[in-house]
């Protein structure tokens, strides 16, 4: 009897070893990873209307296809700022965001104030987006100047445009948000406001041609205005990572002439904290995919590997995309 307890007793202590190392084995994913042995990486992009949204999706699609050991999963956002937000808190590890708020989040300004992010890094510069005003063709609206008062919507808050807006909207003399009838939505929301004739314009802040625009210009009674050279050009020297850009006519219908704004360098950003193999890997896999994720928008078009390290603002390379750029030769250390 005494025999059979003893030996139920070391059983019971086998058991129990054994379903420690079980739960302690269940918890040991690291961050970031998952029980299948890939690293979760959160892609966080923009509005499910606007330029990013897709080309995230499909660049999610080609890396989890193509690269071992990580899972990519894009996300809709309100893009920009809560893109960043979401990196910092350890949310999110890779996104898309325009240098402008690549850099204030870097160097903790404006919204980042005494937050800065300074674990931020580039995996690829990518292309050029520019602001577009669309503005109700019936509203009497010709300028931007004449927004002061009217029902406007700057972009959801937290996203590119409506930082985009508290700059803009300034440098015409307009209070910001004050000086406006303000409804801080999304690209969709905006539309169906302006085809309702609830608001007389919107800032669509995205890559060229965007859907929102689009639908605004072909279906809402939406047209096109520009930003004044002067206004352009005090922006320029106030804010570096600002370009001159226009928007070809013939973008969108009814769109006769070109249209002259300014537009930001969007970056492809991820955590300094994403492994450096992964990160060299995902970058070889994206320029290797351009003809893949053209399938997806005519944006990629624009996107090209010699411009990859120019105009990011002063945020510092991933050191897994510098060892690619640097095989490339499209980097070399100052």
């Amino acid at each position: 009897m005494k025999k059979s307890l003893k030996k139920l007793w070391k059983i019971g202590i086998v058991i129990g070893i054994a379903l420690i190392i079980t739960a302690c084995g269940s918890n040991n994913e690291g961050e970031g990873g998952s029980s299948s042995g890939n690293t979760t990486l959160n892609f966080p992009t923009a509005s499910t209307t606007g330029t990013i949204y897709p080309l995230g999706a499909a660049m999610a699609n080609i890396w989890n296809n193509e690269v071992e050991g990580i899972r990519v999963s894009a996300q809709g956002s309100n893009g920009g700022v809560e893109n960043l937000n979401l990196l910092k808190e350890g949310e999110g590890k890779i996104t898309f965001a325009t240098a402008g708020i690549a850099w204030e989040a870097y160097n903790g300004e404006r919204g980042f104030e005494g937050r800065a992010y300074e674990d931020v890094r580039v995996l690829a510069g990518l292309y050029y987006n520019p602001n577009q005003f669309v503005i109700r063709e019936d509203s009497g609206v010709e300028s931007i100047a004449d927004l002061e008062g009217r029902k406007f919507a700057p972009g959801a808050v937290g996203s590119t445009p409506e930082v985009e807006s508290s700059i803009i909207l300034p440098a015409y003399g307009i209070d910001y948000p004050e000086g406006i009838e303000e409804n801080f939505i999304g690209f969709t929301e905006a539309i169906d406001l302006m085809r309702n004739k609830q608001i007389d314009g919107a800032l669509i802040q995205a890559g060229l041609p965007t859907a929102a625009v689009t639908e605004m210009t072909a279906t809402a009674g939406g047209k096109l205005i520009g930003i004044d050279e002067e206004i352009r050009e005090s922006l320029i020297e106030e804010y570096p990572w600002y370009s001159n850009v226009t928007i070809p006519a013939g973008t969108y219908e009814n769109q006769e002439e070109d249209v002259d704004t300014l537009g930001i360098k969007m970056l492809l950003l991820v955590d300094a904290s994403v492994d450096d193999e992964q990160v060299y890997e995902m970058t070889k896999v994206f320029w290797e995919n351009l003809d893949q994720l053209e399938e997806t928008h005519p944006i990629v078009g624009q996107i090209d590997i010699d411009e990859a390290t120019a105009d990011l603002s002063g945020i510092p390379l991933h050191d897994g995309a510098k060892q690619y750029y640097k095989e490339e030769n499209v980097f070399t250390e100052e």
